[in-house]
């Protein structure tokens, strides 16, 4: 988990124009905030060098190349929704949270795709320009009424509803395609909710409000055109090539489509030879949907605040690549993020060959929580020696790539069962390692191990220790205490677990600093020992 420490030190690179009052949060926590935007190539990767978070908005491109730059990166603040700027694939994989305002732009974007339909409707951009060439052409630009005409929404989350909500006092009927949107949902706002075919032929104004993605690119295309009414004005205010700007051409040409205002581009700028800008039916702006004081400021605040709060706390909200977990859960999950990294790096120091197979199971109160983070916690400390960056974030990536089978499983009324059982699966055998949260003093709660390989033991996971496998008989503990005293080892507590008397026993032995190799060697030596290693937990 980040360290306050070290975090209050941290260096914020902050690469496009962003507002001053939104970065206040951060410089109030203490960071650096190094503003420099219209970094670009080398420039950009020497300013990324040493920073720990990396602020933009939709100008730079955070690549793969620009993230291997950042060596100390471990967060990416878009200000603003949409993250096609930011490779975020390729930030998992190296450990890196991605976060965004999902909510900060919904109310402008919504306004300015009004603006955009209405201007449309009324051809104003051209009216103005006509009036300041000198001519006054009233007939050239009769336009059409809002009032009872069918507006289609391709898209219907946050921004798409509040579309919806404001295109109503027009008096405009809304008919709506979100395969996520539950039809009472539709119902509720007084919209239909209809196919994304059925959208495409009734609609005579057309809006589009999707995430650009693989499968939404050029979802506005020729056989989308090939489906509408003659005459259907389209509005695109989310992501350039949404709109296969190719096709929009040839169905205006065509006169399928009599207008459309476009607010993105696929290429941003366009080049100055677009086919689209050089026509009367086109109005554009240049990617102004989340421009306003007020948009500005909130993006820039939220996005400041959840960087702030992840680098302090680890508190995660906002976060796209990664789930996200607010004060209060983390809160009650904080001791169990603790005890399943704890348990992780102790099966790590165990196991001598090629992990392929891990599994949880959780009981407790973890049942009624969702602890898909814990499962994260405990696959970082397993593979913390595996890579460098391994984290939270990527922590299922790096199982994935080594071909890790991970499964979790919940036990049910268990009263005796551990929170945390953890069985890691490799060539050679399997190994079982179990904790639970125990309150202690002022409140506090700590996670102990309190099952290795179903001997019975409790020790808390910090430090260095011994794990011990020896054979259960007189004079053991004293031959092995004489040793670690003869060594200049300090014992500060001495744990053990058997299954019967006589039989096997289990010591984790906690010590003040590291053993020598001698003295793990000459603990081999002794007859009664099967096995010893040392586990450091620092």
């Amino acid at each position: 988990m980040p360290n306050n420490e070290s975090s209050i030190r941290a260096r914020i690179l902050v690469a496009d124009d962003v507002s001053e009052k939104g970065l206040q949060p951060l410089r109030d926590a203490g960071f650096v905030v190094d503003k420099q935007t219209g970094l670009s190539g080398q420039s950009l990767l020497d300013a990324l060098a040493d920073a720990d978070g990396l602020v933009v908005r939709s100008e730079t491109k955070v690549t793969a190349e620009v993230m291997d730059a950042a060596r100390k990166l471990r967060v990416i603040g878009r200000a603003g929704v949409g993250v096609d700027n930011i490779e975020v694939p390729a930030a998992t994989a190296r450990g890196i949270v991605v976060m965004n305002a999902p909510d900060g732009n919904t109310i402008t974007t919504a306004e300015h795709t009004l603006a955009l339909l209405i201007a449309l409707a009324r051809n104003i951009p051209q009216a103005n320009a006509s009036i300041r060439a000198g001519k006054w052409e009233r007939k050239r630009f009769i336009g059409a009424e809002l009032q009872g005409k069918t507006l289609g929404i391709v898209g219907f989350g946050r921004i798409g509803r509040a579309v919806a909500t404001r295109a109503r006092g027009f008096g405009m009927i809304i008919v709506a395609h979100d395969p996520f949107t539950a039809p009472d949902q539709a119902r509720d706002l007084e919209v239909e909710s209809a196919s994304l075919d059925e959208v495409f032929s009734r609609a005579d104004f057309l809006t589009v409000h999707t995430p650009l993605t693989s499968e939404t690119r050029g979802l506005i295309g020729a056989q989308a055109f090939a489906k509408m009414r003659p005459g259907v004005r389209v509005i695109n205010c989310a992501r350039g090539g949404l709109v296969d700007e190719a096709a929009l051409f040839e169905a205006i040409k065509s006169g399928v489509v009599a207008g459309a205002a476009l607010d993105v581009f696929e290429q941003e700028p366009p080049p100055h030879d677009h086919p689209l800008l050089g026509l009367d039916e086109v109005i554009t702006t240049p990617h102004l949907g989340a421009s306003t004081t007020e948009a500005q400021e909130g993006v820039a605040i939220t996005v400041a605040e959840q960087m702030r709060d992840y680098l302090l706390t680890g508190t995660l909200r906002g976060a796209v690549n990664v789930p996200a977990l607010g004060a209060k859960e983390l809160s009650a999950l904080q001791p169990y993020l603790a005890l399943a990294e704890g348990l992780g790096r102790f099966q790590a120091q165990l196991v001598d060959s090629a992990v392929s197979e891990v599994r949880l199971e959780f009981a407790g109160e973890l049942v009624e929580m969702d602890a898909a983070p814990v499962t994260r916690a405990f696959l970082a400390g397993l593979l913390r020696d595996v890579s460098a960056r391994v984290n939270v974030v990527n922590s299922f990536v790096i199982a994935e790539e080594r071909r890790i089978t991970v499964t979790t499983s919940y036990v049910r009324g268990g009263h005796s069962a551990p929170a945390i059982r953890t069985r890691v699966v490799s060539e050679a055998r399997e190994q079982i390692a179990s904790g639970t949260v125990f309150g202690i003093a002022d409140g506090e709660r700590e996670g102990r191990i309190t099952e290795i390989n179903d001997f019975r033991i409790e020790a808390a996971l910090r430090g260095r220790i011994l794990v011990m496998h020896n054979r259960d008989v007189p004079g053991v503990i004293g031959r092995v205490g004489t040793i670690l005293g003869e060594q200049g080892v300090n014992i500060s507590a001495f744990h053990l677990g058997r299954r019967e008397r006589g039989g096997e026993a289990m010591a984790v032995i906690e010590i003040d600093a590291g053993a020598q190799q001698e003295t793990i060697a000459a603990l081999r030596a002794l007859p009664e020992i099967l096995t010893v290693r040392e586990i450091n937990l620092n």
